[in-house]
C-alpha cells in the first residue's frame, strides 16, 4: 500500500508515504510527508508558516515545481510566489512528524460567522447517513453569518430519506455551525469526466436559496 500527492503544476511526486517505512495508518489517513529535496509548508492568506495541526494552505518548492504557464504572466504570478513556491490551494493539516493530510480545496472553505467550515469533512460525516448515497456541500450567503452551507442530497436507491429527520440526525454528528441550513434532494450531482463534483454548478444552484431562511426541499422533475 502506497499514498502519495502530486498535482500537475507539480509534474511529479510532492509528498509520499511508502510501505515497510511508515505506519500502516499514516499511510491510509495522510498522503506521506515531503518527497526527496521537496519543501512543503502549510501557511496563512498572508504565506506564514502555520504552527502543526492546524489547517492552511499547502506550498511546495523544488525542482519539480513549474516554471510557468505558457505566455500567461498574471496566471503564473497567481500560481507562483516571489521565492518559487507553488500556491497549490489545497487546505492541509500537517502534524507533528510532518506527514500531510489534505481536508479540503480552499475556493471550496465556507466561512460561517468567522469559522471556516471544510465542505469535504462536512460530506465525509454526513455520508454516513445509511439513507446517503452521495452528497456536496457549498456554500451559500447568509444574511445573519455571511455564509452559510447548504447540501445536494442524492439518497439511496428505494430510500425514502425525510429532508427534516436528516436535519435532526447530522444535528447530533456536527457543530451548529457546520451543519447545512439549506437541503436539497437531488436525483443526481453534476460531475466531470473525472467523476468530481462540479461544485461551481451546485453553488449556482445554491444562490437561488433564500439568504435570511432554512430551505429544504426535494427537486423538481
Amino acid at each position: 500500500m502506497h499514498s502519495c500527492y502530486d498535482l500537475t503544476e507539480a509534474t511529479s511526486l510532492v509528498t509520499s508515504a511508502m510501505p515497510r517505512h511508515d505506519d500502516l495508518e499514516d499511510i491510509t489517513t495522510t498522503v506521506g510527508r515531503a518527497a526527496w529535496e521537496i519543501e512543503v509548508r502549510v501557511v496563512d492568506s498572508a504565506g506564514r508558516d502555520l504552527p502543526r495541526g492546524t489547517a492552511g494552505e499547502l506550498r511546495c518548492r523544488g525542482f519539480n515545481v513549474m516554471s510557468g504557464y505558457w505566455e500567461e504572466p498574471e496566471a503564473t504570478a497567481e500560481a507562483i510566489t516571489a521565492e518559487g513556491s507553488l500556491r497549490t490551494g489545497d487546505v492541509s493539516v500537517m502534524d507533528g512528524h510532518g506527514f500531510i493530510r489534505i481536508v479540503d480545496r480552499l475556493k471550496d472553505v465556507v466561512i460561517v460567522g468567522g469559522f471556516n467550515v471544510y465542505p469535504a469533512e462536512v460530506e465525509h460525516i454526513l455520508g454516513e447517513h445509511p439513507d446517503v448515497e452521495s452528497i456536496a456541500v457549498v456554500g451559500v450567503p447568509d444574511e445573519r453569518l455571511s455564509e452559510a452551507t447548504a447540501a445536494f442530497v442524492v439518497p439511496r436507491p428505494n430510500a425514502d430519506l425525510d429532508v427534516e429527520e436528516f436535519r435532526t440526525w447530522a444535528a447530533g454528528r456536527i457543530a451548529g455551525f457546520r451543519a447545512p441550513r439549506h437541503v436539497m434532494l437531488v436525483e443526481v450531482l453534476p460531475r466531470n469526466a473525472g467523476m468530481k463534483v462540479v461544485k461551481n454548478e451546485q453553488r449556482a444552484r445554491a444562490r437561488e436559496f433564500d439568504p435570511g431562511g432554512s430551505g429544504s426541499g426535494r427537486e423538481k422533475t
